[in-house]
């Protein structure tokens, strides 16, 4: 399990609109790595289009927001243009990510066992070091927790 204070996990990921983008690609940058089960779904829509808005924040506070999940750079890309998502989403194909982060567990749906993404956020600063956990998210007022959070890093 991640704590604080550890060394976040590389990562090397697909994304929307044929790119990549990699952990170390983003040294000198907070990083906003957020966990979520399924594009086009309720709560995961209401939490993109949250880190959406507020966009012009996280970018004032010199951090890069990315969305992963496990569904295909297609499933994002639809998702993205939908929703006029204005950050990167990265697609866990192989779910390495996903299970170097502890966000891959068990869950519940009525009375029924399945594997699936915890919804969690992680806040990663410059020099790759895990400043901030947030896990079994709610979305309401996730989004300026986690602002506030890159606000009161050093």
């Amino acid at each position: 399990m991640l704590e604080i204070g550890d060394k976040a996990p590389a990562f090397n990921l697909k994304t929307d609109g044929g790119g990549k983008v990699s952990l170390s690609g983003l040294k000198g940058k907070n990083v906003v790595l957020y966990f979520y089960p399924k594009d086009d779904t309720s709560g995961c829509t209401a939490e993109a289009c949250g880190f959406r808005d507020k966009q012009p924040a996280f970018k004032k506070l010199d951090a890069v927001v990315i969305g992963v999940s496990r569904d295909s750079v297609e499933s994002h890309d639809k998702f993205k243009k939908k929703y006029d998502l204005n950050f990167t989403l990265g697609a866990d194909d192989t779910g390495k990510v996903t299970e170097d982060y502890g966000v891959w567990v068990e869950k519940s749906m009525y009375g029924k066992k399945y594997m699936g993404i915890e919804r969690a956020t992680y806040l990663i600063d410059a020099k790759g070091v895990i400043r901030g956990i947030w896990r079994k998210v709610k979305v309401p007022g996730h989004v300026e927790e986690v602002a506030k959070a890159i606000k009161e890093l050093d």
